[in-house]
């Protein structure tokens, strides 16, 4: 058991090998690219905007606001759609 020792001479060769580094190429591929940081200001790229505009169009239907339990995804998806469909109040 001289690994487990850890006796002088164990290993007869560097365990750890130098790192083969070639100056001589040249690298092709670039594999991501830095862009710049988006202005908070521009309203380019804003969801509020998206989303005005989206209820807009739609008429400006709401669903109703607060946590809504439901035992499987179609009763929530038939859920959802009557809230959507449902006649504005006037």
């Amino acid at each position: 058991m001289p690994l487990a020792l850890g006796e002088p001479g164990a290993y007869p060769c560097p365990v750890v090998k130098p790192p083969f580094i070639n100056l001589e190429e040249q690298i092709d591929k670039v594999v991501g690219r830095r862009t710049k940081t988006p202005d908070p200001l521009s309203l380019r790229f804003s969801r509020k905007a998206d989303a005005i505009a989206w209820r807009k169009s739609f008429g400006g239907f709401r669903v109703p606001r607060g946590v809504h339990r439901f035992h499987t995804h179609e009763e929530a998806d038939d859920w959802l759609w009557r809230m959507i469909a449902r006649p504005r109040p006037s």
